[in-house]
């Protein structure tokens, strides 16, 4: 991800709860995509991160994918410590 990329508009799309059968899927649109990753990574379970789904620029980061964008060291934002 471009570093311009991390002040873009995100969508981001995952299971509201795992456990069950019948999953019921949430959107959540953030007007910084750095505030989707950070929400991601730092809110969701690690098996919901793992089947969520972000859009940046209609480039879609599937479960994986995230995390590293959090790690990078061209994320703006403070991390959780």
């Amino acid at each position: 991800m471009d570093a311009a990329d991390y002040a873009s508009e995100a969508s981001l799309y995952y299971a509201k709860n795992t456990q069950r059968k019948q999953k019921s899927l949430v959107y959540r649109k953030f007007t910084v995509a750095a505030e989707a990753i950070r929400f991601a990574v730092e809110e969701l379970s690690p098996q919901t991160l793992s089947g969520c789904s972000l859009e940046v620029n209609e480039v879609h980061y599937f479960g994986r994918q995230i995390r590293p964008l959090y790690d990078d060291g061209a994320f703006p934002l403070p991390r959780r410590g």
